[in-house]
């Protein structure tokens, strides 16, 4: 088996390694159980990368056949589909599988959600004193931050379906949506196996989840 050369070592001279700080070990000065660790570690390891490689592939290809094949069922109606946005599920022919791939893009707001915010906070001013309480705990609470600091984009997109037609609050939700940046996405593949109660369950391909 190859060893994994450290970015920061040479190749180590025949009959030494490098330990985990760097320095040159002599071999004889190894014990057997920390030798046969290493090579159980470095086992794995190669195992782990190769499977990797496949993983990758395997969601490559298949996002491709996804794609080729929306496009064909599209030729059917004379359709065009452009991009790959989009969710798709795909159905075995007997129901016993489903394949989705689904898209997950990734947003935040640019700064017009502080002029939202500004117009909503003068909503609230007015409406708190009408005793509308409930309404000022449901937008506070859309503005808090999560953990990491970041504004909540779920419960602040979630504002919107509120069926308020002050006009004010309909100027701050156009701005909500105005504010709203894509800033990236990820592309997901789920497949499932429906059981004998007629649910579709995951066929895991997370190492925790197999």
């Amino acid at each position: 088996m190859n060893t994994p050369q450290q970015i920061d070592n040479p190749v180590a001279p025949e009959g030494f390694r490098y330990d985990a700080k760097g320095r040159l070990v002599p071999e004889s000065q190894i014990k057997e159980v920390d030798k046969l660790r290493d090579e159980l570690v470095l086992a794995i390891v190669d195992r782990a990368t190769e499977l990797r490689a496949l993983l990758a592939a395997f969601k490559a290809n298949t996002f491709s056949e996804i794609e080729a094949f929306v496009a064909t069922s599209a030729q059917e109606y004379d359709a065009h589909i452009g991009g790959k946005k989009g969710n798709v599920t795909l159905v075995s022919f007997d129901g016993q599988y489903k394949v989705m791939r689904a898209i997950q893009e990734s947003i935040t707001f640019d700064e017009r959600l502080q002029a939202a915010k500004a117009r909503i906070d003068e909503c609230l001013k007015e409406w708190t004193a009408d005793a509308r309480p409930e309404i000022a705990t449901l937008v506070q609470d859309a503005f808090r931050v999560d953990s990491a600091g970041n504004i909540r984009t779920g419960q602040v997109l979630g504002l919107r379906r509120l069926d308020i037609q002050d006009p004010r609050w309909r100027l701050a939700m156009d701005a909500i949506s105005d504010a709203v940046q894509v800033t990236g996405s990820k592309s997901y593949v789920r497949i499932y196996k429906r059981d004998t109660q007629g649910r579709y369950l995951p066929i895991s391909l997370d190492i925790a989840g197999v």
